[in-house]
């Protein structure tokens, strides 16, 4: 396709972009389309950001499409997997910004199980997150402001990062100061879970309701016939009992915001697909810990039982 042909996002087919690929990848060896755009958009500042747009065709031919977007520039690839469709739209996007993969001067970068980290003790843990969720085929890191505080001259920010089942708070005087602290704790967090600088950790896969449905193992059964309405019920540890025999993992979530009646709120998130996310109330945190697993119950019973 003629760079004249980039007037908007163009869809490559896998035969237009291999012989591209191999060229990029002649320049530039051991590098893919999509570690020189993240490297490109490292230097500028706007780190790409994937989108599976389409996913279509029979199980032994599937075809995919994602689209990148770098700044001001969109592109689109399809591909017979996620990750060609991925490469083709990071390749479109190379040949839009007229990127030679050999000029692409950045921060000399190690390499940590795939996982790209700047050197100089500064690492990049904002794009490293976002590089770790694209490998991965994990979901994107959520960043929430929770929290401004502060007089006009000195703001204080509260971000939360959220990351598969995962979640870490940082204080910033901007909510990119913030933002970047709560990355930099989740990346130790991971690193700390994997046991090592290297992150080998796995999140959960998640669980479909299809699954709990069809389940007949003893928790699943005991919430199906037994009430939810019993005073002074361990909720919690019976969501974890649950969640321990079906497989998926429940995350709860502090809101500093209190209720207009003055109680603590919370949400119990499961990693179920779709994702379950609840909301509890309390005068404790626990209370509302613990209220939020009750409705996080109530959810699945309803889910679990329909036919």
């Amino acid at each position: 396709m003629s760079q004249e042909g980039y007037q908007s996002p163009a869809v490559k087919t896998t035969a237009d972009v291999s012989l591209n690929t191999l060229e990029t990848q002649r320049s530039n060896p051991g590098k893919t389309p999509i570690q020189i755009l993240h490297e490109y958009g490292t230097k500028t500042g706007n780190l790409p950001v994937y989108v599976m747009e389409k996913a279509e065709g029979e199980a032994h031919q599937p075809s995919f499409v994602f689209s990148v977007k770098i700044g001001d520039v969109g592109c689109t690839g399809q591909g017979p997997s996620k990750k060609a469709a991925k490469h083709l739209a990071a390749e479109a996007a190379l040949n839009m910004l007229q990127i030679d993969a050999g000029t692409v001067n950045v921060p000399v970068k190690s390499e940590s199980n795939g996982v790209a980290a700047e050197t100089n003790n500064h690492p990049n843990s904002v794009g490293i997150l976002q590089e770790l969720a694209l490998q991965r085929g994990w979901r994107l890191p959520e960043y929430t402001v929770v929290t401004e505080a502060g007089p006009p001259h000195k703001r204080e920010f509260t971000v939360t990062c959220r990351m598969e089942s995962l979640s870490e708070k940082a204080i910033g005087n901007s909510k990119k100061a913030a933002k970047k602290a709560a990355a930099e704790k989740m990346v130790a967090k991971l690193q700390s879970l994997s046991g090592c600088s290297e992150i080998t950790w796995t999140p959960k896969p998640s669980v479909r309701f299809e699954n709990l449905r069809n389940s007949s193992a003893e928790k699943m059964s005991l919430l199906r016939r037994n009430p939810l309405s019993i005073p002074n019920t361990d909720y919690i540890q019976m969501m974890l009992e649950l969640s321990k025999e079906q497989g998926f993992e429940v995350t709860y979530f502090d809101i500093d915001e209190l209720t207009v009646n003055g109680q603590y709120q919370c949400l119990a998130e499961l990693s179920t697909s779709p994702v379950t996310v609840c909301h509890g109330t309390g005068i404790s945190c626990s209370n509302a810990h613990n209220d939020a697993a009750h409705s996080a119950l109530q959810y699945i019973k309803i889910m679990a039982s329909i036919k």
